[in-house]
């Protein structure tokens, strides 16, 4: 039996992603994987590079990393284009460590790995593209195209901020939703313990409270827009 310890969308959220790692007994986790936005919006991306990179954890560029390492390689991007929602990846990008850019700059869209003799792709919005989003409302036929793709039988997602188990086309789509971030109104970190044997999958999503305030009380501290402080305490994306 193999079992990891599914992240993803941690976006900088130190408090929260010390409040998973509190929560899930580490001693019995096989390999921990990330699906990638670790920084952007909660101000301690450091911390949340640094945990991953010590835990050795297979992690994944995510759509906001990627706009944190254009601004590290003197390059701009075009989305998001209001001035409230840009400051917090210019704020990501300047205050990361010479050895957490570093970090950022090494990762790759997609990685892959084998358990229990199961081929698993790891990657942050679909094998197709670092941006798709994944609903449960996505048309079959789409997830189809992906599995195929993918060529995996576990294809593990973030992007969406949503829990998902979603088996097609042969392979099990699973998102863990958001350590950092989530947007239903329930600001507890979301994550997924799974567990891989030769002749079964088990998902198990859990949720973990941390304490929003101290988040936004750092976000106040640094200058940043205050509608996220509201956003981390609501666990509900208002911009």
């Amino acid at each position: 039996m193999t079992r990891l310890l599914v992240l993803s969308d941690i976006h900088g959220n130190w408090p929260a992603l010390q409040a998973v790692a509190a929560q899930t007994d580490l001693s019995r986790i096989d390999q921990i994987i990330n699906c990638g936005d670790t920084t952007v919006y909660a101000p301690f991306a450091n911390q949340a590079l640094t945990w991953l990179a010590d835990c050795r954890a297979l992690s994944v560029l995510g759509n906001t990393d990627s706009k944190v390492r254009r601004l590290l390689r003197g390059r701009s991007f075009r989305k998001p284009g209001s001035a409230e929602k840009r400051i917090m990846y210019v704020h990501a990008a300047a205050t990361l460590s010479g050895q957490n850019r570093q970090r950022l700059e090494v990762l790759r869209k997609t990685g892959r790995m084998q358990a229990e003799g199961r081929r698993i792709i790891v990657c942050h919005g679909s094998p197709a593209r670092q941006d798709e989003f994944l609903y449960p409302g996505t048309p079959k036929k789409r997830y189809r195209e992906l599995a195929r793709m993918a060529k995996a039988e576990i294809i593990l997602t973030g992007h969406t901020h949503e829990p998902q188990h979603k088996i097609v086309g042969g392979a099990h789509f699973l998102n863990p939703g958001s350590v950092g971030r989530m947007f239903d109104g329930n600001p507890a970190a979301s994550y997924l313990i799974l567990e891989l044997g030769r002749k079964k999958i088990r998902a198990e999503f859990r949720r973990c409270a941390y304490d929003a305030e101290l988040v936004a009380q750092e976000l106040a501290q640094a200058g940043l827009p205050e509608i996220y402080a509201a956003m981390f305490r609501q666990g509900r994306k208002l911009n």
